[in-house]
């Protein structure tokens, strides 16, 4: 049943945004497919290593790798985007390091995979956005850059001093998320738990750890996005 339900959705989401002229209906429906094996193979190699910690952390570094490409080729596609690692590893390694110090974080592969993919992913998803928002920015006001130029500004505060309001706005998504929390939506971790048999407080503590960490994580991000686009380290790449 839940295979079929899953298969109707996916179905009316493609109709939707093809026929709606949005132009993503083969987008909409190559996702979905993507995403149904993704979930299946990672399930079976989850369940293989989790067994030890060091297949664990290498499984770690996969996402890690992933993720660098993905963000750094979604904010330019000059040869600047392996600095996408940088905002990432910046954002989720001390948070990371200090869980697992503390031993909030269980050194156990079923535990250590999931939250390291949550921190990963919001890093992932806070450089993307910060960084191609600041980037399309420069663009369109490049002029304003030239003058702040003009007036004895350093390269780097002049593109930040453009760029930087509208890479903030890569925050919006998780503030609005942590804020409406319990009153509009009710987040992966607080009804995995719940369907995992924990009881209610348990599940809305661990639902506020991650949603403070992601807030944690991705304003490290943005920052660090914002400083590799102030000194060129990202850019935009023109268009022939």
């Amino acid at each position: 049943m839940l295979g079929a339900v899953t298969a109707v959705l996916l179905a009316v989401a493609v109709l939707v945004a093809g026929r709606g002229r949005l132009g993503h209906g083969r987008a909409v429906l190559r996702a979905g497919l993507r995403a149904a094996a993704q979930l299946a193979g990672v399930s079976l190699v989850i369940a293989w290593l989790a067994g030890s910690p060091w297949t664990s952390a290498l499984f770690v570094l996969v996402m890690f790798g992933v993720a660098v490409r993905t963000a750094g080729r979604r904010t330019t596609t000059g040869p600047g985007w392996p600095w996408a690692a940088l905002p990432i590893g910046a954002g989720v390694l001390p948070v990371l390091a200090l869980l697992l110090a503390t031993g909030l974080l269980p050194h156990r592969g079923i535990v250590l995979i999931p939250v390291a993919g949550i921190l990963i992913g919001g890093a992932m998803t806070a450089t993307s956005l910060a960084g191609r928002r600041a980037l399309d920015e420069l663009t369109t006001r490049r002029g304003e850059v030239e003058a702040a130029l003009a007036l004895g500004f350093e390269a780097r505060d002049a593109r930040l001093e453009i760029c930087r309001t509208a890479a903030a706005t890569a925050l919006v998504p998780p503030l609005d998320q942590t804020r409406t929390v319990g009153l509009v939506t009710l987040p992966g971790a607080f009804v995995g738990m719940l369907l995992g048999g924990a009881g209610p407080v348990q599940a809305g503590a661990v639902q506020l750890f991650v949603l403070v960490a992601l807030l944690a994580v991705e304003s490290v991000a943005v920052v660090a996005v914002l400083e590799l686009v102030g000194r060129g380290r990202l850019a935009a790449v023109p268009r022939e």
